[in-house]
């Protein structure tokens, strides 16, 4: 098998600074404090996800699973260790990451396309079909900088999910948004999953993660902490109580299913 994502030994230290102004920091040192400390947001984690594998990253709140999502679409660089990637990376990892303010939807969606690697000829070929899946009508033509955190989730999923990437990497990009638009993405990812392109999926919510993944990887304070089957992934990080007995009987290594309302609730 052909390996998409190779990470090994990766680590990423951050510094935490105890005090906010110069004055504070001065005066903390003069007293011998500590003004800054650092800490693992990665810490020596290693694994390799395969072409066409569709995994869930989960953990609490904290655990590194955003960093460890930068670390792999290459926004930051592990200082320690290396992480490997193949092919074309999309996806939605900050909401409406990519959009000038000033700029239109539309002048957005080709400079967001760029970022992600299309070409003009490509956004053009499917600037249809993104503004229909994006649904923020007559907004299209305005700044988004006058658009609500839910338009720019729109826009900025629409234009990620459209790209032919080899790897897809979704950190909670449902997280803003009415129902049926959330159902709409899930549906979406499935398709992209069911097309062979590499997925990785952070989510809370353990229905839709047995649905979308084969895998789970758990991480702990910055470490690896399970690597497995999704329900067994689920299972460690204790949501197995959020599953239905329909998800229990199965993952999305089974035929693509339906998603419905009540597992899109426990998105965060």
């Amino acid at each position: 098998m052909v390996t998409s994502i190779k990470v090994e030994n990766a680590t990423k230290v951050f510094t935490k600074r105890y005090h906010k102004t110069f004055k504070q920091m001065t005066v903390a040192k003069l007293r011998g404090n500590k003004i800054s400390d650092t800490f693992n947001a990665v810490d020596d984690v290693t694994f390799e996800i395969q072409q066409g594998e569709s995994v869930g990253l989960m953990g609490l709140n904290g655990s590194g699973k955003s960093t460890l999502l930068k670390l792999i679409n290459g926004t930051m660089r592990p200082d320690m260790g290396s992480v490997l990637t193949r092919g074309r990376i999309a996806g939605l990892i900050a909401t409406g990451a990519g959009f000038h303010p000033q700029l239109t939807g539309r002048e957005n969606v080709y400079l967001n396309a760029a970022i992600l690697g299309m070409t003009e000829r490509e956004t053009a070929r499917k600037f249809d079909e993104i503004v229909d899946f994006a649904d923020i009508g007559d907004f299209l033509d305005t700044p988004v900088g006058t658009y609500s955190s839910g338009m720019y989730s729109r826009l900025g999923f629409a234009v990620a999910v459209h790209v032919d990437s080899d790897i897809f990497l979704a950190d909670e990009v449902l997280a803003v948004g009415d129902k049926p638009f959330k159902k709409k993405c899930m549906q979406k990812m499935q398709e992209v999953r069911d097309s062979g392109v590499t997925l990785v999926y952070v989510s809370h919510a353990a229905g839709s993660v047995a649905k979308m993944c084969e895998r789970v990887i758990v991480l702990e304070k910055g470490k690896l902490g399970f690597d497995g089957p999704a329900l067994d992934g689920i299972r460690y990080v204790k949501y197995d109580d959020e599953l239905s007995p329909e998800d229990r009987g199965s993952s999305s290594a089974a035929a693509s299913m339906s998603v419905t309302d009540s597992e899109l609730g426990a998105e965060i």
